[in-house]
């Protein structure tokens, strides 16, 4: 069973960097696409970046776009985002998801599995 499992959140002053690391322990299913959205208290879940799993496709969210890097490592089932740059609003929890298509812009609807997610803290 797909199980994603987020980890390298933290607290960090503005400028500074993060990277957070998502594993689909048991594999990835019938999933093509994987990437992270965030929530914060009060606020909607907004699409962060998104990555197909075959290919170069990515997607990011223009407040991003230029400071963070979606990564993946296929063999080890495993996606990164590369958070550099960190401002302040980019404070939130950080959820890992998992689709079976790649869509620009992604679809919340379309994601099926998601992580319990990380704590990132901008000050």
């Amino acid at each position: 069973h797909v199980q994603l499992v987020e980890s390298g959140g933290g607290s960090v002053q503005a400028g500074g960097s993060l990277r957070l690391s998502c594993v689909a322990s048991g594999g990835i299913g019938d999933s093509t696409c994987m990437g992270w959205f965030r929530q914060a208290p009060g606020k909607e879940r907004e699409a962060v970046a998104t990555i197909y799993l075959h290919g170069p496709m990515t997607y990011y969210a223009d407040s991003v776009r230029g400071r963070f890097t979606i990564a993946r490592d296929s063999p080890k089932n495993t996606v990164y985002l590369q958070m550099n740059n960190l401002k302040p609003e980019d404070t939130s929890m950080y959820y890992c998801a998992a689709a079976r298509g790649f869509r620009d812009p992604p679809r919340t609807r379309d994601f099926n599995y998601w992580g319990q997610g990380t704590q990132v803290t901008v000050s």
